[in-house]
């Protein structure tokens, strides 16, 4: 693949690019570039570049966002489930006289 802007180097330029990559030269620029062969990058080709066998990183993060999620509202449906319990189990307070509640009381 050659840059379509530029034109091939020189054969004193040929050997700038590395690990089979292709020399090319760009009239406003002073130095030569390269265009890098597979797994190769950088300036001149010299970097390699392994390929990446991971999972799609956005993929983690959903997953993981999912399980944030998750824990959010099993947190909060606990702490629910806990006050609900409490209020429950606490006995209604009777007033101290409850036989007399509904009593009129005589006027004199």
């Amino acid at each position: 693949m050659m840059a379509d802007h530029g034109e091939p180097c020189v054969a004193l330029e040929a050997s700038y690019c590395l690990n089979g990559g292709t020399c090319f030269r760009i009239p406003s620029v002073s130095t030569p570039n390269c265009v890098c062969a597979a797994n190769f990058k950088g300036s001149r080709c010299d970097e390699l570049q392994l390929p990446s066998s991971s999972p799609d990183a956005q993929g983690a993060g959903l997953i993981a966002a999912i399980i944030i999620v998750a824990l959010l509202i099993l947190m909060v449906l606990a702490v629910v489930i806990y006050y609900t319990c409490k209020k429950w189990r606490q006995k209604p307070k009777e007033p101290q006289n409850s036989h007399q509640y509904w009593k009129v009381a005589r006027r004199v």
